[in-house]
């Protein structure tokens, strides 16, 4: 009898020692998702294995009608697995002769097809993996554009993605990341147009991954991917949009796909990556470019809005005279910079809040939070009215932000130069902003400068990132992606 050691390296030609390993190491009998079935074809036993709850199991029960059959067509004594073969009714049906490889496909959603006395068994792909049907973002909406995004379906985000790409050089690497968890990941990008290091350098981070499972999907391939540390600004951008990630490959950017995540990985990315939008691409380019800046306006105002009213109200002597009432009219016993900490952390729960409640029921604790809760901390003398104004307008300017990451980036940047403008005035505000920056232009993601076009500054790109132009004037792909064509044309043939 052949040993388990020797199992798990090639398939045995008895079916009754297939399952006697299924039993012993992947829990036949034990788990009741897995499910063997035992048919008698032609003298000789043929079993299939499959995970129910990842199998279509009206599908399988047609093939095993189809090989039922051959006991009414066909003699004994025939080539029983060449039959099967042909008896297969499936496009993708694949024979292996390595027992762990069909344990692994089998506990991925496919069928394993062993037949007595053969040393290969078939796989057979019946997957239907539980799942929502693609629907808009609800973080990523448009006013005019497509209403479908990426699902937890690794198979139909890229479909969603040839859909818009139908390029032969479009390619999908597969590669499977976690000892236990095994999940399928892939590496999306135009061949002739994307860096062959920059793709060489995710391929190898990937299969380099040494861990359990990535239960958090793409949240824990970035954490591999990049050593980011205690550094709270995104160095790749995530979208749930088939239409972005797609308008990304064409621009020589690499995307990575990860099953049970509706959001991809788009690499590599800068800081202006990040305060982009698809609405700015779905209007002509004079409205686009308007909501770009107001968008930017909104990113400013949410970083520096709140310290420079801090500093005005600590050194009124900066303000000119007709500019003096901006301060507060009123005092308090609480400083104005708790007061300000307060606010801010207080938007922060009723974000949360919003979060966890059941949606009929936020709007209403919106509307509560908003007027009883503020206008009764203005009464009570808890807070001053221009508190509650320039938070909230600094807390409307994170909500412009696309990129939930950055925004919450950009907020402990803002609380921390609150304080250091609390402790040093003026000097802080001066020496705080211009740290702010320096930090920002030293960072690196993939070898990319974070501030690309501004830092290292280049013309073109800079005035495409400040003005949104039109599609037909973009003949030049971003050169920070070191693309291998650079120019937007069909691929010669």
């Amino acid at each position: 009898m052949t040993s388990i050691k020797e199992q798990k390296w090639s398939i045995p030609q008895s079916v009754h020692e297939v399952e006697n390993y299924m039993k012993q190491r992947v829990g036949l009998g034990i788990s009741f998702d897995l499910n063997e079935r035992k048919l008698k074809i032609l003298d000789t036993d043929v079993y299939l294995y499959c995970i129910s709850g990842l199998c279509d199991t009206l599908f399988i029960t047609h093939l095993i009608e189809e090989l039922v059959e051959i006991n009414d067509h066909e003699e004994s004594g025939s080539d029983v697995f060449k039959i099967i073969e042909n008896r297969l009714v499936n496009y993708s049906v694949e024979k292996n002769d390595q027992l762990d490889y069909m344990i692994d496909k089998v506990l991925s959603g496919l069928l394993g097809v062993v037949v007595d006395g053969a040393d290969q068994a078939f796989i057979i792909d019946v997957r239907s993996y539980p799942g929502r049907s693609p629907q808009e973002p609800d973080t990523e909406k448009v006013v005019r554009g497509a209403r479908d995004g990426f699902v937890e379906n690794i198979i139909m985000n890229t479909g969603l993605t040839r859909r818009r790409i139908r390029d032969e050089r479009l390619r999908f690497e597969m590669i499977r990341v976690g000892k236990r968890s095994k999940t399928d990941v892939a590496i999306g990008y135009i061949q002739d147009v994307a860096d062959p290091d920059l793709i060489n350098i995710i391929r190898k981070e990937l299969e380099s991954i040494d861990t359990d499972g990535i239960p958090m999907a793409d949240k824990t391939i970035e954490e591999f991917l990049i050593n980011q540390g205690w550094n709270p600004f995104p160095l790749v951008r995530y979208t749930e949009r088939a239409d972005v990630a797609a308008a990304h490959l064409l621009e020589g950017h690499v995307i990575v796909y990860c099953d049970t995540s509706p959001s991809v990985i788009i690499a590599p990315t800068t800081y202006f990556h990040h305060v982009q939008h698809a609405e700015e691409f779905r209007e002509s380019p004079p409205l686009g470019t308007f909501v770009r800046w107001v968008r930017f306006l909104g990113v400013l105002t949410s970083i520096f809005l709140l310290p420079l009213w801090l500093l005005f109200v600590l050194e009124p002597s900066l303000l000119p005279e007709k500019l003096s009432f901006i301060g507060p009219n009123k005092t308090t016993h609480i400083p104005t910079v708790v007061q300000l900490f307060i606010g801010d952390f207080g938007i922060e729960f009723l974000r949360m809040a919003a979060i966890h409640t059941p949606t009929p029921l936020s709007t209403a604790m919106g509307l509560i939070a908003a007027v009883l809760i503020g206008q009764i901390a203005i009464s009570v003398g808890l807070f001053t009215p221009e508190v509650i104004l320039y938070v909230a307008v600094a807390g409307i300017g994170t909500f412009t932000t696309p990129s939930y990451e950055l925004s919450v980036a950009n907020k402990i940047a803002r609380m921390l130069l609150m304080i250091i403008v609390t402790i040093f005035h003026t000097p802080g505000f001066v020496v705080g902003v211009t740290l702010f920056f320096i930090f920002l232009a030293n960072m690196r993601a993939l070898n990319t400068p974070y501030l690309w076009p501004f830092l290292p500054f280049e013309p073109k790109g800079f005035m495409q990132i400040l003005f949104r132009r039109a599609i037909p004037g973009s003949l030049l792909r971003p050169s920070i992606v070191h693309p291998r064509n650079r120019y937007r044309q069909p691929p010669e043939s």
